[in-house]
């Protein structure tokens, strides 16, 4: 059994949720069910299938939670730009935070390989 918190992409993917989570709370109150929602769940999304995945017995079952986890990423991606484009962040977060949603992608997907 593997212990998430230890797990280099678990931290960084955490890290980047709690970011989500802080600059969110500027975005528009009417937008709270809205992009907020979707931001949070999916940056959230990315560290909890980690995290499930690491308590799974097999291997590819952990493979397809770091999928799952990559899948989500690449939603907060999207919506990082959407964001963006209705001027909720400055372009300066938007290309900080889509930085880390792309590094942590390559992370996942080079971790993915190594498990046999």
């Amino acid at each position: 059994m593997r212990n998430f918190k230890e797990l280099l992409i678990w931290q960084k993917s955490h890290s980047l949720c709690l970011r989500i989570y802080k600059i969110t709370l500027s975005f528009p109150k009417e937008e709270l069910y809205g992009i907020v929602s979707q931001m949070r769940r999916s940056s959230s999304s990315i560290a909890t299938n980690i995290a499930e995945g690491c308590g799974r017995n097999s291997n590819p079952d952990f493979r397809r939670f770091l999928t799952i986890a990559s899948g989500s990423a690449s939603e907060l991606e999207y919506q990082l730009l959407l964001a963006k484009d209705l001027i909720f962040i400055t372009e300066q977060d938007f290309l900080s935070l889509s930085e880390i949603v792309t590094d942590v992608r390559k992370m996942i997907y080079t971790f993915s390989l190594r498990i046999k």
